[in-house]
């Protein structure tokens, strides 16, 4: 007697990504936003303006560096500890990615969990499409929708779109570009929707050699990172920055417990852009970011604060890095 053979079932129709440009910001309100960082005392620019397609393949080559640990890091605590992070988050059937960029940190979450749907949220849907059609192969069972849309401000999603129980990962340590009490704020913001879980990836306090190498490294990609920044500039404002005269600056606040990154004019100079100008003085710096690094203790009372119960932090040996959950 033959043995019984398992069913194999085909989907008739391949599922396909789905795409939602819900909030793209208008070229004048970017160009009103850039002139008042550069006039304000001291001069700023928002990190926004980084990721152009030059500045997103830029920071993809940081990730690879030895020095820039945090991506390899979190990468190994998800592959050691994958199982136990997603028993945290059973019973939820929606992956929500915040700030998704090229999808590369999607998998960590989608073969443990298995969720029915996976939203990818980046403030403008060009930067999903082709990574999106990729991750679609890998996962062809789970729906996947890719939102352009700023989740910072608010979370916008297409209609029919339910989240109650949603997991929402935010990965890569991006929470710390926000001062804590911003990042308290908006974790609040996530328990409107019922029954929310969270997974955030959190890089961790340590000896301020291997902070400072991280966001200056001897390449100099990270330098180069920065100064696109005012490429980008130029470009949306019609400005007049010279790269060459400009030097990436970063270091550890202990007081402020953060890495600045900054942009220092190397010589006295006028800078001219569409309806004003501004001299910088040699020495005088642009603040372009800031990246919070926190204790274990102190990012779960955050999350304590915020809310969120049923915290739990998975990390490497080291402590180098960390991925909390937690539970609405």
């Amino acid at each position: 007697m033959l043995a019984e053979q398992p069913v194999v079932r085909f989907r008739a129709v391949p599922l396909q990504p789905q795409f939602h440009q819900l909030c793209d910001e208008s070229a004048e309100l970017l160009r009103a936003e850039a002139a008042a960082g550069l006039r304000a005392q001291p001069a700023q620019a928002s990190p926004k303006h980084f990721y152009d397609e030059l500045g997103s393949r830029l920071f993809d080559a940081i990730t690879a560096l030895p020095e820039y640990y945090p991506t390899r890091i979190e990468a190994e605590i998800f592959r050691r500890q994958g199982a136990a992070i997603a028993a945290e988050l059973a019973g939820s059937d929606v992956l929500v990615d915040l700030g998704a960029g090229n999808c590369s940190k999607a998998d960590y979450l989608l073969g443990p969990l298995q969720p029915q749907r996976y939203v990818a949220i980046d403030i403008s849907t060009s930067h999903l499409r082709s990574s999106l059609w990729a991750l679609q192969q890998r996962h062809p069972d789970v729906e996947m929708i890719g939102v352009g849309t700023d989740f910072t401000h608010s979370l916008e999603l297409p209609g029919g779109t339910h989240l109650a129980r949603a997991v929402f990962f935010y990965a890569g340590s991006s929470i710390g570009n926000w001062a804590p009490e911003q990042a308290r704020r908006w974790l609040s913001g996530l328990r409107q929707h019922r029954g929310a879980r969270l997974v955030v990836g959190v890089d961790l306090v340590k000896p301020i050699g291997i902070l400072e190498a991280a966001y200056d490294d001897p390449l100099g990609v990270t330098a180069a990172f920065n100064r696109n920044l005012l490429r980008n500039l130029n470009r949306l404002l019609s400005a007049n920055f010279d790269l060459r005269r400009w030097r990436h600056v970063a270091f550890f606040s202990p007081l402020k417990s953060r890495i600045e990154m900054h942009l220092e004019s190397a010589t006295t100079q006028r800078v001219c852009w569409r309806g004003g100008e501004r001299e910088f003085v040699a020495g005088e710096r642009i603040h372009t970011e800031n990246s919070y690094k926190y204790t274990i203790e102190g990012f779960e009372t955050l999350l304590r604060e915020a809310g969120f119960g049923g915290v739990r932090c998975f990390t490497d040996p080291g402590r180098w890095f960390g991925v909390f959950t937690a539970h609405a």
